[in-house]
């Protein structure tokens, strides 16, 4: 269906991973022996030894916890930012070996995001947006029928030609895989409110994801004017209240369901 939605899910992630990192701490600034870190380590001994790696800026033990995320219903345009990041494993649909023919979808275009200031422009104008996506998918099977009917390139040897027709705005699906260090840096760049509308949309979905399984790392996480200055210089947006509030609410809501008792069969 043309016009996706994102959609996100953390497909695996580090389990019981502050106390991994608390282990870790444990090892650097004790004379423990490794079978001193399989000794149980309190929850309240665990957000100690977090919040003292991050007052020291001793962020190495943070980078044995990972997670995994697959996306999907973002753009190419997206992904070219995401990629940018490259403490991090990625692997993205390809356009080589995915066809985009008009078969492909009942409507007969190839998947697609919507820029929201397009939407926000009104029905007319999403309609102009839309038949002009259909028109790039005529072009798209004109190719993949010319190279075929006059040069016997079929498959992947057409789409990889063909494919130089898609838009910026073409849908694509990845799964990235960050420790959450590099996260916390993601988090700082793409959460903030000059980062683009739809990675920032994305960042803020990953930032509540990860946030449930790791509460402790993630309780400061957010762009740079949620635990300090703005980082942006002259190009601030000027709304760092509303900015600290937003991810404040973030963090207390999954408190509250941290909070909450599993339900049961």
């Amino acid at each position: 269906m043309a016009g996706k939605k994102l959609k996100i899910i953390l497909l695996r992630w580090t389990v019981e991973p502050e106390l991994l990192v608390a282990m870790a701490a444990k090892l650097c600034y004790s004379p423990a022996n490794i079978e001193d870190l399989l000794k149980k380590i309190t929850e309240k001994d665990q957000e100690k030894f977090v919040e003292q790696l991050v007052q020291m800026n001793h962020m190495s033990p943070v980078e044995h916890i990972g997670f995994t995320f697959a996306i999907e219903g973002i753009s190419r345009a997206c992904t070219h930012q995401i990629v940018r990041h490259r403490v991090a494993s990625y692997s993205q649909q390809s356009q080589r070996y995915v066809g985009e023919q008009s078969e492909k979808n009942e409507d007969g275009i190839f998947d697609f995001i919507i820029p929201e200031n397009f939407k926000a422009l009104g029905e007319i104008k999403i309609n102009i947006f839309k038949e002009q996506m259909r028109c790039i998918q005529g072009f798209y099977d004109y190719w993949v029928k010319v190279l075929k009917e006059e040069s016997n390139v079929v498959g992947e040897k057409a789409f990889e030609d063909a494919r130089f027709l898609l838009p910026n705005a073409a849908e694509t699906k990845i799964i990235i895989t960050m420790n959450a260090r590099e996260l916390l840096h993601f988090f700082k760049e793409r959460c903030c409110l000059r980062a683009q509308w739809e990675i920032r949309a994305m960042a803020e979905e990953m930032l509540r994801l990860a946030m449930e399984k790791c509460p402790i790392i993630f309780s400061k996480a957010g762009p740079a004017c949620v635990n300090g200055l703005c980082n942006q210089g002259k190009m601030t947006c000027g709304k760092i209240q509303e900015v600290r509030g937003k991810f404040k609410n973030l963090k207390e809501k999954n408190i509250c369901n941290n909070m909450m008792p599993e339900k049961t069969e």
